[in-house]
């Protein structure tokens, strides 16, 4: 099978040790999303998500910014009148667009990472959200943004946050669109790490390797088990369990962690 081409410089590909890099790629404003950004995205996630040679999904953005969020110069530029779409086709191309970036990176069994070398906002901030894992840059921010620019949120966002912080911190985000540092990030649970600048593009990667790398049939059943924790009662979440981990306990991944276990090194995961 051939590698994923993302068909436009603004949005870079790269399948290195099992792991899917993807960079946005508009540095001179900070990322901020482009039809032809988001259409590549859309492809990129997808066949990262299918393509049995990823085991783990990194995304990030060059330069000095993770994702700006909409481009807002562009916001003011939109075609009026009778070169306008219909709301019924804004609708549908926005839902689509919203599902198959962030609603695929939530679904999707393989592990993610947001690589956040700066600003998260907006939807930037929603597509980190989206991802399992994040790791930002000691520089780094993310903010809401939508009320500073009379907007009410997309991809997701409210539901992600509200998930990812609780909901009392969730609604000071949304309605204040609060500059939320790396520290801060990390001490409310936003982020997952902090780390020096210079070091987070191999501090990531590191971390996306070791997720791709692992025994992918369990981290996609401790995955189901995650998601279900936030809809259903103990006693069920029990039943699931115990379901996924007699599964488990088939897989050739269980049984080589035993045989290195008992050898003294480390697993060698192939997947299966």
């Amino acid at each position: 099978m051939a590698d994923f081409e993302t068909g436009t410089t603004e949005l870079l590909f790269e399948l290195k040790d099992k792991v899917a890099v993807i960079t946005m790629n508009r540095p001179t404003v900070r990322n901020a999303l482009s039809p032809a950004l988001t259409g590549a995205m859309r492809q990129a996630i997808r066949w990262a998500a299918s393509d049995d040679r990823v085991g783990a999904l990194l995304i990030t953005g060059a330069g000095s910014a993770f994702c700006a969020g909409g481009d807002v110069k562009a916001m003011g530029e939109r075609p009026v009148g009778d070169h306008r779409p219909t709301a019924q086709a804004q609708f549908s191309e926005m839902v689509a667009r919203h599902h198959e970036i962030a609603g695929v990176l939530r679904q999707m069994r393989k592990p993610s990472v947001a690589a956040l070398p700066g600003a998260a906002a907006g939807a930037g901030m929603a597509i980190a959200l989206a991802c399992d894992l994040r790791v930002a840059a000691a520089s780094a921010f993310l903010s809401t943004g939508y009320a500073r620019i009379g907007l009410s949120g997309d991809y997701g966002i409210a539901w992600l946050l509200t998930r990812v912080v609780g909901p009392g911190r969730a609604r000071e985000l949304m309605l204040t669109s609060e500059r939320v540092s790396a520290a801060n990030a990390l001490n409310i649970g936003l982020v997952s790490r902090v780390v020096a600048d210079e070091e987070l593009a191999d501090n990531a990667f590191a971390l996306a390797r070791q997720l791709a790398n692992g025994p992918q049939i369990a981290l996609g059943y401790i995955k189901d088990n995650l998601d279900d924790a936030l809809t259903i009662d103990h006693a069920a979440a029990i039943d699931r369990e115990a379901d996924r981990l007699l599964k488990a306990r088939t897989t050739q991944d269980h049984k080589e962690a035993l045989r290195a276990f008992a050898e003294k090194r480390e697993p060698q995961f192939t997947g299966g």
